[in-house]
């Protein structure tokens, strides 16, 4: 009799052991779990959102006379998922006055745009509208493009055009790069450490890379024919792609309004040594 009471005895202890590894099996594996769901989720939530790109148009006239009209015509970018305001200043540098950046933000400060651009007209029109002779069309135009965004580079192409009278219309481009891994607006001193009269000197150089698109009664006009300065400046104009770094000019600013907006290329191999390597590494230039 008391052999069998202790063997239930030891069956009972048996039992009890078995149940407390189980328990603390069970227990490891639900703090691994928990653990391995946490570093998930840290990894998700460091992965950086989708660029998600949208835009808003308008596009509107009034008649301020029988002798003129007047349109405004604009477009710009909408960016849902860019949250930090320093880089989105950065990006709606020419319009200071935005303090909303969705997209119902972005429609109501174009239309009041519109609004002030049409009322200024009417309002400086007053003195000289009798002394129009014949009936004209004068517009505002601004655009926003979207031109790349690899590497996590995103490129955006700003144009503006305006014809207010006089004998031709005057129109200009800038060029940005937003650097979206560090949120801010891309310099040239991130790309290359070459001083700056080394790199005029190569802009001079390849004044002639690509024409214009000007022509004479001869043919294709160089450039360099048309220009206005001793100093071809290197601004902060400037885009890339794998093959040159590219600086743009509008009308006046290097050449006579004839020539157009020019665009001078300097290729990587030419900045060969001065490419900074955080830039040349993300680029893959080799």
């Amino acid at each position: 009799m008391v052999f069998a009471l202790l063997s239930k005895i030891k069956i009972i202890k048996n039992t009890i052991a078995v149940l407390a590894v189980s328990s603390l099996i069970a227990l490891s594996a639900c703090k691994k779990g928990e653990n391995t769901a946490a570093a998930t989720d840290k990894t998700e939530a460091l992965q950086p959102e989708k660029l998600v790109v949208d835009s808003v148009k308008v596009n509107d006239s009034v008649k301020i006379a029988d002798s003129l009209t007047v349109r405004f015509t604009s477009k710009m970018l909408v960016f849902p998922t860019l949250k930090d305001k320093t880089l989105l200043d950065s990006i709606y540098f020419h319009h200071q006055g935005i303090k909303d950046f969705s997209k119902k933000g972005i429609e109501a400060y174009l239309d009041k745009d519109k609004n002030e651009y049409f009322k200024s007209v009417k309002t400086d029109s007053k003195d000289w509208l009798s002394d129009i002779s014949y009936a004209q069309s004068w517009y505002a135009n601004s655009q926003m493009n979207l031109v790349s965004t690899d590497h996590d580079f995103m490129h955006i192409e700003y144009v503006s055009s305006a014809y207010q009278g006089g004998a031709h219309d005057n129109f200009g481009f800038s060029e940005r790069v937003f650097d979206l891994k560090n949120n801010r607006k891309l310099e040239l001193k991130d790309i290359t450490s070459m001083p700056k009269d080394k790199l005029e000197a190569l802009l001079m150089k390849n004044l002639n890379k690509e024409n214009s698109g000007t022509t004479d009664s001869d043919g294709d006009v160089n450039n360099s024919e048309m220009l206005l300065v001793d100093v071809i400046p290197a601004t902060n104009n400037f885009y890339f792609d794998q093959k040159n770094l590219y600086f743009h000019y509008s009308p006046y600013e290097i050449a006579a309004f004839a020539a157009g907006d020019i665009v001078i290329p300097v290729s990587w191999d030419e900045l060969k040594g001065t490419l900074k390597e955080e830039f040349k590494e993300r680029m893959k230039i080799k």
